[in-house]
C-alpha cells in the first residue's frame, strides 16, 4: 500500500501544480480583457477628443464668418445711409450753383455765397462724393441718363456729350445720381 500512497501523493501534487496554473490563465485572460478595454478606452476618447475638435473648428469657423459679415454689413449700411443723405443734399447744391451764375450787384454778398459754396463743395469731398465727369466726354450708359439729341460739331463729335442739364455724382465708386445730358449725334 506504500505504493498505492505514493502515487496518490504524487497525484495530488501533480493536481496541486495543475491548479495553479489553471487558475493563472483565467487571471492572464482577465489581464488581457483588462489591456483590451484600456485599448477601447484610448480610442473612445481621443475619438471623443477629435470630435470635440472638429466641433471647436466649426464653431469657430461660424463665428468668424458671422464676424466679417457683421462688419460688411456694418459699413455697407453706413454707406447706404451716406448716399441717401447725400442725394438729399444735392437738389440743394444745384440750387446753389444756379444761385451762384444769377447776376448780382453785390460784391459782399457775391464773395459770401462763394465761401459758402466752398465750403459745402469741401464737405462733400472729404465724404468721397465726386461729380460725373460729363461735358465733352463719351457718353456712358452707366453714369449718364441722356434726355436729348444734340448737333455733332468738330468740339463734340458723335456719341460724346454735348450739353449737361444736371449733374451727376457719385460716392466713392457708387453712382448716388446719373448726369442728366444731351448726346450728340
Amino acid at each position: 500500500m506504500n505504493a498505492e500512497n505514493e502515487k496518490e501523493e504524487l497525484l495530488e501534487e501533480e493536481t496541486a501544480d495543475e491548479m495553479p496554473e489553471e487558475t493563472a490563465e483565467p487571471a492572464e485572460d482577465a489581464a488581457e480583457g483588462d489591456e483590451d478595454s484600456e485599448v477601447s478606452a484610448e480610442v473612445s476618447t481621443e475619438e471623443a477628443v477629435e470630435a470635440e475638435r472638429e466641433r471647436y473648428l466649426r464653431l469657430y469657423a461660424e463665428f468668424d464668418n458671422f464676424r466679417k459679415r457683421t462688419a460688411r454689413e456694418k459699413t455697407e449700411v453706413y454707406g447706404d445711409a451716406t448716399a441717401r443723405c447725400i442725394e438729399q443734399l444735392l437738389p440743394v447744391v444745384d440750387n446753389f450753383e444756379r444761385a451762384m451764375e444769377a447776376p448780382c450787384s453785390d460784391a459782399q454778398y457775391q464773395s459770401g455765397m462763394e465761401m459758402i459754396f466752398g465750403q459745402m463743395k469741401n464737405f462733400l469731398e472729404k465724404l468721397g462724393v465726386t461729380e460725373v465727369e460729363s461735358l465733352g466726354a463719351e457718353f456712358d450708359p452707366n453714369v449718364h441718363n441722356a434726355i436729348k439729341q444734340g448737333e455733332a460739331t468738330e468740339e463734340y463729335p458723335e456719341g460724346t456729350v454735348c450739353e449737361v442739364f444736371q449733374k451727376g455724382y457719385k460716392l466713392n465708386d457708387k453712382l448716388i445720381r446719373p448726369a442728366m445730358v444731351a448726346v450728340a449725334g
